[in-house]
């Protein structure tokens, strides 16, 4: 009985998304759009003020989920400024995950150039954040190499096991899952074994993912795409992410205790889209009372 239990549940690979401040503020109603607990990552778009920040995670968690605001090294203007953020998250949204980043700009607005910058203050843990999630790069960025990359992941590895929280990588978006799959399981050949949430877009035009792909510099993505989805049906139907989560997850099925533990959603079609294929598919569940089953179980 045991077994088949387990059988069940990895059917489906979870999966957690993505929102902006003004999405989740704005007139369409989130109640009850995802299961409860699901954990919504809040965006940083740079000009988001404090306020809103912490009304858009209040809000959230107001609803039932769980919300995971991204910290971006390089925009934040001032320790202080980085530290009360924290601390209002925490006291007004129960704040216990975040998303740790760069920033992707130029020049820094502050004092943090990077993402260690900011774990290394100790914030985190002392006003008691359980999930951290880092960024990774299957794809390389425009900013760094992958040399400077692996060796980032690294010193983020070696602080996991100084820190409280449990610490978990989330990947970029992109439609090419063999080389996903082969990223993350290369991590583990490189000493790096923190658990890893594959980056991937909901149902989308073509047209809509091209631009956020140039935009977000995963240029892999964009040769992946005009090869494989620029067919006249393809643009005139959208994109199918079944063609990137089936790979990915028949994977994950194969090799439930490897580094792929859930997928990351980016809703470049809409909240409501990508909310409607992910519980079709069955990696949301319905029954609220069994946690196991809840999206960002696997979080690690």
């Amino acid at each position: 009985m045991i077994i088949k239990r387990n059988m069940h549940k990895l059917s489906r690979i979870s999966a957690s998304i993505e929102a902006s401040p003004a999405q989740v503020l704005g007139s369409e109603s989130l109640a009850n759009l995802f299961p409860p607990a699901t954990a919504v990552y809040l965006t940083d778009l740079g000009p988001t003020s404090q306020d809103r920040l912490v009304e858009a995670a209040k809000h959230l968690r107001d609803l039932g989920y769980n919300p995971v605001p991204h910290f971006a090294a390089r925009r934040l203007p001032s320790h202080d400024r980085f530290e009360t953020l924290v601390k209002r998250l925490a006291d007004e949204a129960e704040l216990t995950d975040v998303l740790v980043i760069g920033g992707g700009v130029d020049k820094a607005a502050g004092p943090f150039s990077s993402s260690m910058e900011l774990l290394e203050t100790g914030i985190f843990d002392s006003l008691g954040i359980r999930r951290i999630g880092v960024a990774g790069h299957p794809e390389g960025s425009p900013d760094f190499s992958e040399e400077t990359a692996l060796a980032a992941l690294k010193f983020k590895q070696d602080f996991a096991e100084r820190s409280d929280a449990s610490m978990h990588i989330v990947t970029q978006f992109g439609f090419d899952a063999a080389r996903f799959i082969g990223w993350a399981e290369g991590l583990a050949a490189s000493g790096i074994d923190l658990p890893v949430h594959i980056g991937v877009s909901g149902p989308a035009k073509i047209t809509t993912l091209v631009k956020y792909a140039a935009l977000c510099g995963v240029g892999n993505s964009i040769a992946y795409l005009k090869k494989n989805e620029l067919s006249l049906t393809a643009l005139a139907k959208g994109h199918s992410p079944e063609g990137v989560v089936g790979p990915i997850e028949r994977h994950w099925q194969e090799n439930p205790a490897g580094p792929i533990r859930q997928i990351h959603v980016f809703p470049f079609g809409g909240l409501q889209k990508s909310a409607e294929w992910l519980r079709e598919r069955g990696s949301w569940q319905s029954n609220a009372d069994d946690r196991d089953n809840l999206p960002g179980s696997l979080a690690g």
